[in-house]
């Protein structure tokens, strides 16, 4: 397993995943602010703090996946890289129903609470949305990691 590539693709994937979040309403998908959420967990909203936890998440999902990759379970593959981005997306969609339950923001009712892989935030379309955004993640993580 190699430790820097990792970061360094988890650091590439969220950036690309970021981007696909950026240009979802532009492509007639709901909005994904998954930074702005990230941002006022804590209370005030804070973007720079959003941003930080959000590449920090994708760094730890990397370092997983290249653990996974690293004792047998699949393989550093560009198919392995979306399979991976998908899986992601269905863990982390289901653990989005829990946030209210530590998020300032939400219990204050200054941020509406995602739900379930966010669909409160635009229903099958945020689902589709999540899951490709996290699948574009897992692709471009799977194909920089394999620069190292």
């Amino acid at each position: 397993m190699n430790v820097i590539g990792a970061i360094i693709a988890g650091l590439a994937g969220t950036a690309a995943l970021t981007m696909v979040m950026s240009m979802a309403p532009k492509m007639g998908m709901p909005e994904m602010d998954i930074v702005g959420m990230l941002g006022s967990m804590f209370g005030k909203a804070n973007r720079t703090l959003g941003m930080v936890i959000h590449f920090m998440m994708g760094i730890v999902f990397v370092l997983v996946y290249a653990y996974l990759w690293s004792i047998g379970t699949g393989s550093a593959t560009w198919l392995n890289g979306l399979i991976f981005g998908a899986v992601h997306w269905l863990i982390v969609g289901m653990a989005m129903a829990m946030i209210p339950m530590m998020h300032a923001g939400i219990k204050s009712g200054a941020v509406k609470a995602p739900g379930m892989w966010m669909t409160n935030n635009g229903g099958m379309k945020a689902f589709v949305g999540g899951l490709m955004g996290h699948m574009v993640f897992g692709l471009v993580a799977v194909l920089v990691y394999n620069l190292f």
